[in-house]
């Protein structure tokens, strides 16, 4: 196996308030793994652990890839980054009075995308044609919409193996969802990427997961194929409105 991410027994908090409860899961390479549950369940905590942001109080984090093995809770972030893992964060966390274009070759820090900055630039524009069209303009000064597929493309800048993308749904109005996953889905086929994505958005979720996690108040509830969670008891309640 290439890729592997195994996550066990994690406990992870902010000081006395533990937001994740013995949380295990498992993604392999090349998957699209959705991590699903509403507000404050924890998916962020989770996503900030595996980049080394929130360091857990208990359980592992391994990233298997290349035939060594790598614990990523006795790794700093950039580190992490390093091995080529890179997020995109809830919220875009964009730098918004610096330029498209500049935004991207920040993204590009970690010593091996140094080297494939222009394949990695013209690849950006090619998922994303209006990147290509505004790499001029402010960052700041884009739509909801734009300014998440920058922050796509700057994860992307880096030359990651694992992706991991938080709440990629989250302020933007309907079509702009679909289409957003649409492109994760697309560029996770083109770049051979491995993806976990933590979302709310049931239907969008699944439309390109392999398997999905749903995860309450800190807890993993149930793991299944697609087919499984659109079964699911707690699926029809939280998502269905069954």
């Amino acid at each position: 196996m290439a890729l592997e991410l195994t996550i066990q027994g994690v406990e992870a908090g902010y000081k006395a308030v533990r937001a994740l409860h013995g949380i295990s899961l498992t993604i392999k390479e090349k998957e699209t793994v959705a991590l699903l549950g509403t507000n404050g369940n924890g998916k962020s905590t989770l996503m900030k652990c595996v980049m080394g942001i929130v360091r857990p109080t208990k359980g592992s984090i391994k990233l298997a890839m290349d035939g060594k093995d790598f614990d990523l809770t006795k790794l700093s972030t950039e580190e992490i980054v390093n091995l080529g893992v890179a997020m995109v964060p809830e919220g875009r966390r964009l730098f918004p009075k610096l330029t498209v274009e500049e935004n991207l070759l920040l993204g590009a820090f970690r010593p091996l995308a140094r080297n494939e900055i222009q394949k990695n630039l013209s690849f950006s524009y090619d998922i994303f044609p209006v990147l290509a069209e505004r790499r001029r303009q402010l960052a700041g000064s884009m739509s909801g919409g734009q300014q998440q597929m920058l922050a796509i493309a700057r994860a992307l800048m880096s030359a990651p193996k694992l992706l991991l993308v938080d709440e990629p749904s989250v302020g933007l109005a309907p079509i702009l969802v679909s289409h957003t996953i649409t492109k994760i889905q697309e560029l996770k086929e083109k770049y051979g990427l491995t993806v976990l994505m933590a979302e709310q958005n049931f239907h969008q979720a699944i439309r390109i997961a392999d398997r999905g996690y749903i995860i309450v108040h800190g807890e993993i509830v149930f793991e299944g194929g697609v087919a499984a969670l659109e079964q699911n008891e707690l699926v029809k309640s939280y998502y269905l409105g069954t």
